[in-house]
């Protein structure tokens, strides 16, 4: 069995410029997270949760005008960017980053834990 935690905590660590990553339920329930900074996990919990409803509502719009499965959704803000994939149909791992952080290598690693994950999941 897969350790969620050891996956998020590795995206972190060679993820420069992010602050945080978790994998949660599409109903804004976290089932593991890891944060760079503790004091930063409050705020960034709720966001992702509230996030959460804009997810859904994409993946919906993208299916009824034929884009199929949302795989991935990307917010960038002022002050720091979302990076979140779906891990099956109501799951999906968010990065959150700095605004200089490593974009690129966020996403890989983002896909490279979807595919760690993949059984877990039921991808």
């Amino acid at each position: 069995m897969i350790n969620f935690r050891e996956v998020l905590q590795g995206i972190v660590e060679r993820t420069d410029g992010c602050l945080g990553s978790l994998i949660m339920g599409t109903d804004g329930i976290a089932v593991e997270k890891v944060w760079k900074n503790p004091s930063t996990q409050a705020n960034m919990d709720a966001a992702v949760a509230e996030y959460t409803s804009l997810l859904r509502n994409a993946k919906r719009t993208n299916r009824e005008i034929g884009f199929g499965k949302l795989r991935e959704f990307v917010l960038s803000g002022e002050n720091g960017i979302f990076l979140l994939r779906f891990l099956g149909e109501y799951y999906f791992i968010a990065l959150i980053l700095l605004p200089e952080g490593n974009f690129g290598r966020g996403r890989y690693e983002l896909r490279r834990a979807e595919l760690l994950l993949e059984k877990e999941f039921a991808i």
